[in-house]
């Protein structure tokens, strides 16, 4: 009798045992709640990525969450209106979604990484709570119509290494607390409505590599303290409405390699320290500088593409540009540059269009003088 008792109380817990480490190896039933709110203020028919958010478990098989494997917690949601997944191949479309975002995500409080991005459809703004999830490193929602304005708070994202939400309607100022965001590597508010100015503390965002911020309305001057973001390797201002002259210490940060500044309102002249770095990728096009072209070009000078097109510039083309380690593209046109165009490379592989419509130059590749 004594050993069938035990067997029978070896059993019972043996089922209490795996019953205990399901639901321990389950997502929180909170953390679940929020998920399933998040999704119903969204609505995506086509490609029935929602139809996998069902059980008690959101930590398997739900598309697009992924859990710690420790703690079981919600750690990413990470959802793309455009992917190679076998979802999308099987629909052989795109995704659409419309909807907004619940302030319901705020609850995942061990959330990393929130991505919902290309879906098109997507309206509303951006929670105002998003920036207190405390562990978020990750913030993409690219591609939507989101409008409203950043967050006011979002510098309290000091894990924050991405915040993207190119593409959608954003308007209103980008937030001072944003130089609080001491984790940013990859800034990109690209095509959107956001006005004002840059805020002058920005180069307290040293560990950031790429800012990309064109067409928009920004406004004011262009922030000497971004040099000393010695990380940044990307720069791109176009297409707002920056006015001023360009600090010369953009021409001696460490890595910069890209500096996109056209069409804008920046006067004044082209620091000489521009064409002596390690800037390759450099468009200046579309603006009022004016002046002469720095005669500074020498053998670090690298220009895959360098853009002076649509100014005021006047005086002669720089005979030091012969000196210069090499030149890709070139347009210095619709200028009031004159003189004869210098002999020799780079100018012997130009294209006319590259120094068409200014007052007087002549030689190859424009007429005889």
């Amino acid at each position: 009798m004594g050993g069938c008792v035990s067997f029978y109380t070896a059993q019972l817990l043996l089922i209490f045992l795996a019953v205990s480490s399901s639901v321990v190896n389950c997502c929180p039933p909170s953390e679940r709640a929020a998920l399933l709110a998040f999704k119903a203020a969204l609505h995506e028919p086509y490609l029935g990525i929602f139809n996998s958010w069902t059980g008690n478990d959101c930590c398997h098989n739900w598309y697009g969450v992924s859990c710690d494997q420790e703690t079981h917690r919600v750690a990413d949601i990470n959802l793309r209106g455009e992917s190679e997944d076998p979802i999308f191949q099987r629909a052989h479309r795109t995704g659409y979604m419309t909807g907004y975002i619940s302030p319901a995500v705020c609850k995942l409080t061990r959330l990393s990484s929130l991505t919902l991005a290309d879906w098109k459809g997507i309206t509303g703004e951006i929670p105002r709570c998003i920036s207190s999830i405390p562990f978020l490193r990750i913030l993409d929602l690219i591609g939507n119509k989101l409008s409203g304005d950043i967050p006011r708070d979002i510098g309290r994202l000091h894990r924050l290494a991405v915040l993207n939400i190119a593409d959608n309607n954003i308007s209103g100022a980008i937030p001072p607390s944003i130089a609080n965001l001491s984790s940013l590597m990859h800034l990109d508010l690209r095509n959107n409505r956001i006005s004002g100015p840059i805020p002058g503390s920005v180069g307290r965002l040293r560990m950031m590599s790429r800012a990309l911020l064109s067409r928009n309305q920004i406004s004011g001057t262009i922030p000497s303290s971004i040099s000393m973001i010695y990380r940044l390797a990307d720069l791109d201002l176009s297409m707002n409405q920056i006015s001023g002259m360009i600090p010369a210490s953009l021409g001696k940060m460490a890595v910069l390699a890209t500096l996109n500044l056209d069409f804008n309102k920046l006067s004044g002249p082209i620091p000489a320290s521009l064409m002596n770095s390690g800037i390759s990728n450099l468009n200046l096009s579309r603006n009022m500088l004016e002046g002469k072209i720095p005669d500074v070009f020498g053998p670090r000078s690298y220009f895959t593409a360098i853009d002076l097109a649509y100014n005021k510039l006047s005086g002669s083309i720089p005979r030091t540009l012969s000196a210069a380690s090499y030149i890709g593209h070139l347009d210095f046109s619709h200028n009031y540059l004159c003189g004869r165009i210098p002999d020799g490379s780079p100018f012997d592989h130009l294209e006319a269009s590259s120094f068409a419509y200014n007052k007087c130059l002549c030689g190859k590749p424009l007429r005889a003088c």
